[in-house]
């Protein structure tokens, strides 16, 4: 498909009994936003097993949905702690993008405006959160191995490439 259009795979990658706590992300009726992260340390980067759709069972970037009444700074914050244990600062934006899953009969199932940012780990030990299975700090050489969406990739990329430009902020 073309630009950021995914069909559903419908990978049926879930476990039995673990449902998403909530379906109202399934054939909304107007997109959701969300909110993600390269959190950076030592030159590698954190990864995210997810356990519900979209994307069930795949290697991806931490991030979640904002609340409401919420800015996208407080959101990543807290999704990044609640997906992987790490309380980070929050850097630049690195990318805006949409994310649109189509099911079997092109209905739109998912749309997402995605806002991934740049953070930095500064207290917290890492762990598998709450809609996680699995985190890990990934080397950039070992990406490949994850599986990731080429979306991921590019942004990770994009991440890394700010790290080295953007200073981290100050505490």
């Amino acid at each position: 498909m073309n630009g950021n259009v995914e069909p559903d795979s419908g990978s049926g990658n879930k476990e039995p009994g673990r449902e998403a706590p909530r379906r109202s992300r399934e054939y909304p009726e107007r997109p959701i936003v969300g909110v993600g992260a390269v959190i950076v340390q030592d030159g590698a980067v954190v990864l995210i097993r997810r356990r519900y759709e979209p994307l069930a069972g795949q290697w991806s970037l931490p991030g979640g949905t904002l609340e409401l009444g919420e800015t996208l700074e407080a959101g990543t914050a807290r999704e990044m702690l609640e997906e992987t244990g790490l309380v980070v600062d929050v850097g630049p934006v690195i990318e805006v993008f949409d994310r649109i899953m189509l099911d079997e009969t092109r209905r739109v199932r998912y749309h997402f405006v995605l806002v991934d940012y740049l953070c930095w780990p500064v207290s917290g030990e890492l762990r598998a959160g709450s809609d996680v299975d699995d985190a890990a700090f990934v080397r950039p050489a070992d990406l490949a191995g994850y599986g990731l969406t080429k979306k991921a990739t590019a942004v990770i990329e994009r991440g890394l490439e700010l790290a080295r430009k953007a200073p981290r902020p100050v505490r």
